[in-house]
């Protein structure tokens, strides 16, 4: 049998993906904001702005990703409109979309617009105008309306927002009422996106089964003497054949002591030897993320410590994903956590003391330097309130639809002299994705390798 390096075989008879939950339907966008005109108090309106595109250089434009609020109630996805949704003093609501008009030339240049009919027959919006309609119409929106909300954290929206509020106070000697409340309406949308619909768990276990797809072919393609960009390639490529057209965010490829970089994004060192690969990459599946590391020997065999610590973090990061249920937190997930990998160190001679007192003091944290999980949904790091206290504990106690990361690490940099020579230059994170369900939790990072053997199982080159 001859060598084959690049392990082709195994790769090309993987499916390609072709799950019915691709998107959400455009149903889905209409219950969203059914739901956020809900917790509207009567006779008030609600602005919400699309992104815009953004230039890279001279004339050409970033990859456009839509303001994921303006996204989340819509799932419109071109730049520069306006959702506006009112609700008068009797309770009803009406939803207006504005947005770029059909123009045939920017078509034939730029790609096709939704427009203003499509907008209403697809979208469904109750009314669909030109985006250079807002500047006539918003002052009358906001005419007599007793509360106006708006995402506070966006500044420049905030100050179009002002604008249109003095052009209603321009006119109050001629019979307008301006407004006298304004609301910061980010935490109400955060509270809705941090609870998953079935639809978007759906969408989720899809991005996550790209991604585990991905992270399998990094180490089927693992070769000592490539660079770390050929390995995010290989990852993009991956992602890209399953219908996942973009990263959720910079792929971390990082080889050897480079995992000792939490954010590494450089990807353009050699892979070497005896060393290991850490990749934190998730594939963005309709606006939804997936957030997955892995941590593999480059040369397919794991050394003696570089196992120990990989075992640790892996026995760790099962311990309190087991743990997950509703009414557990971070906070407490931590304290499981935090004393399970402080008695792992100890062990290995890592770190040194009373095994409580070092507890207490959080020396892990000089190893385990990030925390253990973050909200995940249409942002990679996903809004939502962690009821955060004065010693910064996580407390809010989890739901049944809240998907979260759980992502322990171990980082011991070759700089760190004050432990013995075989252990420095090691650093691993294992990352997964975890819906919480009313029973306990349903690990969405499914199809990924994590175990010692099934790692080295799937990294073995065939040989003659």
């Amino acid at each position: 049998m001859t060598t084959n390096p690049l392990n082709e075989a195994p790769l090309s008879k993987v499916p390609l993906s072709k799950s019915p939950m691709s998107q959400l339907p455009l149903s889905d966008y209409a219950k969203h904001r059914a739901t956020f005109m809900a917790k509207m108090p009567n006779n008030s309106i609600a602005l919400f702005p699309a992104a815009s595109e953004l230039t890279r250089s001279n004339d050409t434009e970033y990859a456009f990703c839509q303001n994921k609020n303006f996204f989340y109630l819509t799932g419109f996805n071109e730049p520069d409109a306006l959702l506006v949704l009112l609700k008068n003093e009797q309770g009803q609501n009406k939803s207006i979309l504005f947005s770029l008009p059909k123009d045939a030339l920017h078509e034939i240049w730029q790609g096709r617009r939704i427009g203003q009919i499509k907008a209403v027959q697809d979208y469904g919006v109750d009314e669909s105008f030109e985006v250079t309609d807002v500047a006539n119409l918003l002052p009358d929106y906001l005419d007599g309306k007793s509360q106006v909300l708006f995402g506070f954290s966006d500044h420049d929206f905030a100050a179009q927002v002002f604008t249109w509020l003095k052009q209603v106070k321009s006119s109050v000697r001629q019979g307008a009422k301006t407004p006298q409340h304004l609301a910061d309406a980010d935490p109400i949308v955060a509270e809705l996106r941090l609870i998953k619909t079935e639809n978007e768990l759906a969408l989720m276990r899809q991005a996550n089964h790209i991604s585990g797809l991905a992270h399998q072919r990094a180490m089927q393609k693992c070769q000592v003497g490539k660079f770390e960009y050929q390995m995010e390639a290989e990852i993009l490529h991956e992602f890209a054949r399953h219908g996942a057209r973009h990263p959720a965010y910079a792929s971390i490829v990082a080889g050897g002591d480079n995992a000792n970089i939490l954010h590494y994004t450089d990807n353009s060192d050699v892979l070497k030897n005896n060393e290991l690969l850490l990749i934190d990459a998730g594939a963005e599946l309709s606006g939804y993320a997936a957030d997955i590391t892995r941590t593999f020997p480059v040369n397919g065999q794991f050394t003696a410590e570089q196992k120990a610590i990989y075992q640790l973090v892996l026995d760790a990061k099962n311990l309190a994903i087991n743990a997950i249920k509703p009414g557990m937190s971070f906070a407490k997930l931590n304290v499981l956590t935090n004393a399970f990998l402080t008695q792992g160190l100890v062990d290995f001679g890592i770190i040194e003391g009373d095994l409580t007192e070092l507890i207490s003091d959080k020396k892990v944290k000089e190893y385990f330097i990030h925390g253990l999980g973050h909200w995940l949904g249409l942002d990679v790091h996903d809004v939502g309130d962690y009821h955060i206290n004065t010693d910064r504990e996580q407390l809010r106690a989890f739901e049944v639809g809240m998907v979260m990361t759980i992502e322990p690490g171990i980082y011991i940099p070759l700089s760190d002299l004050s432990v013995e020579a075989k252990w420095r230059g090691i650093g691993v994170r294992i990352e997964d994705n975890i819906a919480v369900t009313a029973t306990g939790f349903e690990n969405l990072t499914a199809n990924s390798p994590q175990t010692i053997e099934d790692i080295e199982a799937l990294m073995i080159k065939v040989t003659a």
